[in-house]
């Protein structure tokens, strides 16, 4: 058997040609035939095919009825472990937040147009807020997913508002498209985000997207209105910053993948 050919910096070659298509099909938000993925990826088409075909076998692609390609099934697994993996190995700047403002700190991650919490360390208070790890939400009534929002392009927020719907967790929650834009304008402009009630009633939440993750994802601290107040939010705020700045430092440092 000829030996593969090495791709970039001694990768092999039709190993990172796949993944670049799982990345292409990804980045379609859907599906795509196997001429669009020829344009996206620049790749001629017969090669496309056997790779596809390879996928397909695997379980990692799938063939829709209209002979367009999509993500299959086999991925969930391995997405849903590796978020949990990053969840425990930032646990610990999770932490050193909860140290330094006394309430809850939470990790979430944006998958298959959710907002996943995948780590959690709780307030040391009585009264403390509590996410599952592992609960999804619809982003645009979260902290979280408002901050990981305001750092897409606004072509890419709106295909998936169309996709999701906006619908409400309470009165206070975001329903109207335009007005969701015009906050998450402000959130990239002051650099976090602010659950106003949105997701929980009696809940305040501090929230900043991590910089250079390979998925979006954000810190955040909650905790009760009435002592999450808006001034506690000028002194948290900033120590939220600096936790998603590490974390997003950190990975960018050790490679570490989500």
């Amino acid at each position: 058997m000829a030996a593969e050919k090495n791709g970039r910096d001694g990768g092999v070659q039709s190993l990172q040609r796949a993944f670049e298509l799982l990345e292409h099909l990804a980045d379609t938000g859907g599906e795509a035939s196997l001429s669009e993925l020829a344009t996206l990826s620049g790749l001629p088409m017969p090669t496309i095919h056997r790779l596809i075909r390879t996928l397909v076998d695997l379980g990692y692609v799938r063939q829709n009825t209209n002979r367009r390609y999509a993500l299959g099934a086999r991925l969930i697994r391995l997405g849903e472990n590796a978020s949990m993996q990053f969840g425990s190995w930032a646990r610990p700047l999770l932490a050193e937040l909860v140290d330094e403002v006394g309430e809850t700190a939470n990790l979430a991650v944006l998958e298959r147009d959710e907002v996943v919490y995948v780590a959690q360390v709780p307030s040391k208070h009585s009264m403390r807020m509590f996410t599952e790890v592992g609960r999804r939400l619809l982003p645009h009534g979260t902290g979280v997913g408002k901050a990981m929002l305001a750092h897409l392009p606004s072509d890419d927020v709106t295909a998936l508002l169309a996709r999701t719907g906006m619908p409400s967790y309470t009165e206070h929650t975001f329903t109207d498209q335009d007005a969701l834009l015009r906050e998450l304008a402000k959130i990239a402009q002051q650099g976090y985000a602010l659950d106003e009630a949105e997701q929980e009633l009696g809940v305040r939440c501090v929230a900043v997207a991590v910089p250079g993750a390979p998925v979006p994802a954000a810190v955040s601290v909650s905790g009760p209105s009435g002592r999450l107040t808006m001034e506690a939010v000028e002194r948290i705020a900033p120590v939220v910053q600096r936790i998603a700045n590490s974390l997003g430092s950190t990975l960018s440092q050790d490679g570490v993948t989500v």
